[in-house]
């Protein structure tokens, strides 16, 4: 049964019979249940709910586009190091992998250019050589849409690795033994910085 939606009678809801109401409360999506006085209150709401939002779309003023040349953005001041030397920073925590074996490539790319730095890691042969690519491609990211620097103008300024959580595990050995099994996370940090700093 489609009712069409229509305004309050010049009466009020009152004049309408239950039924009616039902039917404009079900046009609206409203709960149809209740007694008349009930119904008539919940249309009333709804219809000042209405007047509300149009007043509010009306106040609202009309935004203008404006030209290239008379729209400015404001550009994110970077953030600086206590040299002055502008800094990018991204990180990734918990990384399933050991630290110790997350610094020895970390020490390969720190100091490098971004595209050295990539080129390293793409043909590096440990492991967890894909998941500093991806939080080095992380950094230039940040660096691009926050603070508009291209990759060609970064340089790796920082690549650490901190210990994060270790997850403990047993595994049975000989004699009814259990041995633990230590599964190493990592807190991997790289900063860029601008090539000129």
């Amino acid at each position: 049964m489609s009712a069409e939606l229509r305004q309050a009678p010049d009466e009020g809801w009152e004049s309408l019979t239950v039924d009616e109401l039902q039917e404009q409360l079900e046009a609206r999506g409203l709960k149809k249940s209740g007694n008349k006085g009930e119904l008539v209150e919940r249309l009333e709401d709804y219809e000042e709910k209405l007047g509300e939002a149009e007043e509010a779309v009306e106040e609202k003023p009309a935004r203008r586009r404006g030209s290239a040349e008379t729209v400015t953005e404001t550009k994110k001041a970077a953030p600086k190091a206590d040299d002055g030397a502008v800094v990018i920073s991204a990180r990734a925590r918990y990384v399933r992998g050991a630290p110790r074996k997350a610094r020895l490539v970390m020490g390969h790319i720190r100091g490098k250019p971004v595209e050295q730095a990539r080129a390293i890691l793409d043909n590096g042969s440990r492991s967890v050589s894909g998941d500093i690519l991806k939080l080095l491609d992380s950094a230039v990211a940040n660096a691009e849409n926050n603070f508009e620097l291209g990759a060609d103008e970064l340089l790796v300024r920082g690549a650490y690795v901190d210990e994060g959580p270790t997850i403990k595990r047993y595994r049975p050995r000989a004699l009814g033994r259990a041995t633990r099994i230590n599964k190493r996370t990592s807190h991997m940090t790289i900063e860029l910085t601008s090539e000129g700093t």
